[in-house]
């Protein structure tokens, strides 16, 4: 997998109608009727565009919203911050840094014990790798972060 993260013409093409309108257009999934919002295995998501790195299982939690919620971004340079006035409020967009990629929103209402931020992200902006598909998929520099739980047989005979 390149490490050359950016949206090219055929990553646009291939994207399914919803996912371009949350991506290209900054619209919003329904809550709890999509893709990753209950998902619970071990992996990182990366942007369905450009393939960027942007967060870790370890980081989601049930955030009651019904959206893949996480407390903070894998690598923070893959992802940007910008004001969005939409709506008549004020909110904090999130987009991926090298796709450029609508993501979701950024809320101040995460666990107060892992910092207090919510990264509320849509699904259809995200692509999942599990991980034993990480170093598969180009990813093996994350496999760090899901220690393996299994025992050897010499170990088990000790």
């Amino acid at each position: 997998m390149t490490k050359d993260y950016r949206t090219t013409p055929e990553a646009l093409a291939r994207l399914t109608r919803q996912q371009r309108a949350v991506t290209q257009d900054d619209a919003t999934e329904p809550a709890f009727r999509n893709e990753f919002w209950n998902e619970h295995r071990d992996g990182i998501y990366v942007d369905i565009v450009s393939g960027e790195p942007l967060f870790a299982s370890t980081a989601k939690f049930d955030s009651g919203s019904g959206w893949p919620s996480f407390t903070v971004p894998l690598d923070p340079a893959n992802v940007v911050e910008r004001k969005d006035r939409s709506w008549g409020m004020t909110r904090t967009e999130v987009r991926s840094a090298h796709g450029d990629s609508h993501l979701g929103h950024l809320f101040p209402d995460g666990p107060r014990e892992a910092g207090g931020l919510r990264y509320c992200i849509n699904s259809a902006a995200l692509r999942f790798v599990p991980r034993d598909e990480l170093a598969a998929s180009g990813y093996e520099e994350y496999l760090e972060l899901f220690p393996t739980t299994t025992t050897t047989i010499e170990e088990s005979a000790r």
